[in-house]
């Protein structure tokens, strides 16, 4: 019976879980298809995107924010910079709901835990580089960047150190896979952020 139990409430995490990612999705799209973007704006975004790791992804999170974009190298930085911060974000807190329930083994309780904390840095690095991003002029901009650039580059080794604890076959599969894919997610957003980031940078060399 306790059993029973425990695979229900790890079913109804899971389900919380899957439809946060859906949701996710279902916005993105309709946002997409409610603003129309102009191409050449789209294209700036596409061809920046080109030379990320994960070009799709980077393409998918920005161009519906083009029109705010536009051609500029540091509004598309800055603006990967926030996409990144709000899924980040987005994570911590449904892994904090996660954290909570009852069906959970202590290894995934305590995984879960370790990982809010990796994701509660690597949101104030992204933070710390978006208001450094916003304040910093041409004057101080070598120092502005080394600084994002750092911050960006920790931001993505705590996400990474996020992934790691949730190796092995201690955790539940369908957890672990819906988990692990949305911090994966992140981790792939701001190594985009950090390479338009390293692109902006490059234009003032």
């Amino acid at each position: 019976m306790a059993s029973s139990s425990s695979s229900y409430n790890c079913d109804k995490f899971l389900l919380i879980v899957l439809l946060a990612i859906s949701s996710y999705s279902s916005t993105t799209s309709l946002a997409a298809r409610e603003y129309p973007i102009p191409r050449t704006n789209t294209e700036f975004i596409r061809t920046s995107c080109s030379t990320t790791t994960y070009p799709k992804l980077c393409y998918t999170s920005l161009s519906v924010h083009a029109s705010k974009i536009q051609s500029s190298p540091k509004l598309l930085a800055n603006t990967a910079l926030n996409v990144t911060l709000s899924s980040a974000k987005s994570t911590s807190t449904m892994m904090s709901q996660l954290s909570r329930g009852h069906g959970l083994k202590p290894r995934e309780v305590s995984a879960m835990r370790d990982c809010m904390e990796e994701l509660s840095d690597s949101v104030d690095e992204l933070r710390k580089s978006i208001d450094e991003m916003g304040s910093a002029g041409e004057s101080n901009f070598q120092l502005m960047i080394n600084d994002v650039q750092t911050w960006v580059s920790a931001a993505l080794t705590d996400e990474s150190t996020c992934s790691d604890g949730f190796a092995g076959n201690a955790m539940n599969g369908n957890l672990k896979i819906a988990v692990r894919g949305r911090i994966v997610n992140v981790a792939q957003l701001t190594s985009n952020a950090l390479a338009l980031i390293n692109n902006y940078a490059s234009l003032h060399d």
